[in-house]
């Protein structure tokens, strides 16, 4: 094995792993502190007060993310002003992970009772965990996924790291669906000395602990393991202020087609899938078959980036994204039949799921490109700033997504102690409204939005690249005969 070969795989390696501890501490994040809210933090014998705080806290969660992604290009643009030793992105890396990490434990807990002795301050006290938590998380997503064009310019080198960061994010975000339940029952034994399948505040924090710990040992990883490259168009990168940083996204027309169709996308997803196990919950009664769920996801997402290399060789990003919605929608049509049906519920979670990797895949290339793009349109290159528009977007959909989360665990009856017998039929079509039949809309416009407008296809991108290299070696040449 060549020397180099060697330090590829060394660097695929370290990037899966950050990716892995990356996106399990998302999920529990965006899918999983919800019902954790919902079901365990306020479960007194008061259901009003139990809702009004449940609402409380899920406008709470949106109000904070959607203010905050406004500072997440600033972010951007301060990762792209960070010159060490260690490159821009490392010590942000580093920083975010352990802060966040910390907070997310905080944030799983009941702060020393104040949710029932002084819920005013446990309103206080939440929103500022929240809040630091946000910012920190935001740093590390966006220095992590920023990293991706500074690894390598080429575009096959780029596309293997952007499928093994992928593979490590896919294995990472459905390993929580599989280990979260036995998880929380396990701690819950040793901490409450509790029996069989009862789950307790402590389970929940004992679980909060191991994504806490998992997510700052992958960005370890990456820290240690992985090299950013120079190269002559990177070197064309410039320090911006704010107003330049917001110009420079409103003036690349490709990032922001993209950017609606995904967040549109990422929307309908994440509402869907955060569902998927208040379903399992309350719908089924099978809370335990959960775990099943999140192998069939994992060994469906490994398959699913794995074969993204091959796929888009063949018929290109676009064919990707919108075929994969397609698919996701038939998905979506099995759920709506599957009813209580175990199996069926199975196949429908195999067949939505299967193509999500797939399609993250492609709009995240897509962006990725979009900063060579935004270089040769505006003559200036800014990566961080670019790549902050992913993360702003999940963040954003996470925001919203935990306030129509909220919304349907309240009108659907699904807090506290509910279970299937009590919920109504009407409560069931409530449900499934915000399950099934909204989202089903969001990523159908979603596909329409980049089948028509997103015209920066691997093609174009090549071309980009070859033009600029072709500038930039001319201008070098010019300013070492001055």
């Amino acid at each position: 094995m060549s020397e180099k070969h060697e330090s590829h795989v060394k660097q695929y390696t370290s990037y899966a792993l950050g990716a892995f501890g990356h996106d399990a501490f998302y999920a529990t994040l965006s899918t999983y502190l919800m019902l954790f809210i919902t079901s365990q933090l306020f479960d007194t014998a008061n259901k009003g007060f139990n809702s009004h705080m449940i609402l409380m806290i899920t406008n709470m969660m949106m109000i904070i993310r959607i203010i905050e992604i406004v500072f997440d290009p600033m972010i951007g643009g301060l990762i792209d002003n960070t010159d060490t030793k260690w490159g821009k992105f490392k010590p942000w890396l580093m920083t975010g992970a352990t802060i966040s990490a910390i907070m997310l434990v905080v944030i799983f807990t009941n702060l020393g009772g104040l949710t029932t002795s002084n819920p005013t301050m446990y309103l206080v006290a939440f929103g500022i965990a929240y809040v630091i938590l946000d910012v920190f998380y935001s740093f590390k997503d966006i220095s992590f996924w920023s990293m991706l064009p500074a690894l390598s310019v080429d575009e096959k080198v780029r596309a293997r790291f952007g499928t093994v960061g992928r593979l490590g994010s896919t294995i990472g975000a459905q390993a929580v669906p599989i280990v979260i339940f036995p998880l929380i029952v396990f701690f819950s034994h040793v901490f409450s000395g509790t029996s069989g399948s009862t789950k307790t505040r402590a389970g929940w924090l004992g679980f909060a602990v191991v994504i806490g710990l998992v997510s700052f040992l992958g960005a370890l990883a990456t820290t240690l393991g992985t090299k950013e490259k120079k190269s002559l168009i990177r070197q064309n990168t410039e320090k911006v202020g704010v107003i330049d940083i917001f110009k420079a996204l409103g003036k690349n027309d490709q990032l922001m087609w993209l950017a609606l169709s995904y967040f549109l996308f990422a929307l309908g997803y994440v509402v869907t899938n955060s569902l998927l196990a208040y379903y399992f919950t309350y719908v089924l009664g099978q809370s335990g078959k959960f775990t099943f769920a999140g192998w069939i996801m994992a060994i469906l997402g490994v398959i699913s980036v794995s074969l993204f290399p091959t796929i888009v060789a063949k018929v290109h990003r676009k064919a990707i994204y919108t075929g994969g919605i397609l698919m996701m929608v038939i998905g979506y049509i099995l759920f709506l039949f599957a009813g209580h049906n175990l199996l069926a519920v199975m196949v429908a979670v195999a067949v939505f799921f299967f193509p999500y990797p797939m399609i993250f895949l492609a709009a995240l290339m897509t962006i990725t490109d979009s900063v060579e793009y935004g270089q040769w349109k505006n003559g200036t290159r800014n990566e961080s700033v670019t790549l902050s528009v992913r993360p702003l977007i999940d963040k954003l959909a996470g925001a919203v997504a935990n306030g129509v989360v909220g919304l349907a665990a309240v009108h659907s009856g699904m807090i506290g102690n509910a279970s299937p017998s009590s919920i109504s039929a009407h409560q069931l079509m409530n449900f499934k409204t915000y399950m099934f039949y909204g989202p089903v809309v969001l990523i159908i416009v979603a596909a329409l939005v980049y089948y028509f407008k997103v015209k920066l296809t691997e093609d174009k991108h090549k071309e980009i690249v070859d033009e600029l290299e072709t500038k930039l070696k001319a201008e070098q040449a010019e300013k070492n005969d001055d």
